[in-house]
């Protein structure tokens, strides 16, 4: 399954968001963090992660996305998730990551507060 982990980013003027398909492991999570510091180095400081197709991250893919928000938070920015399942909000909240990360219903409400 890890083996056809998609990460496909939408640039937008002042953010990026990127839509992820499938499990967020090791590799997911490595793919997602290369697309955010690629854009990193273009610039983009603001990141909307859009799990709609990703029905589960296990700990290894939080560890890597704790670390990406923890790069990005440097630079005084915010990676924002949206579209998470039931299963990743709780675990999220469970974890800590959304006292760093705000989790939004959809990407809309992402959009609109990650400008703010």
């Amino acid at each position: 399954m890890a083996e056809n982990f998609q990460v496909t980013v939408r640039r937008e003027p002042n953010y990026a968001i990127l839509n992820t398909d499938g499990y967020i492991n090791n590799t997911g999570g490595e793919k997602i963090a290369q697309e955010c510091y690629q854009l990193l180095d273009e610039g983009i400081k603001r990141f909307i992660l859009n799990l709609a197709k990703s029905p589960i991250v296990n700990s290894v893919g939080i560890a890597v996305l704790i670390e990406l928000i923890e790069r990005v938070r440097e630079d005084g920015e915010k990676v924002v998730f949206c579209n998470c399942t039931p299963v990743i909000s709780k675990t999220f909240k469970i974890m800590g990551l959304t006292q760093y990360a705000e989790l939004y219903e959809n990407e809309k409400e992402a959009v609109a507060n990650i400008l703010s």
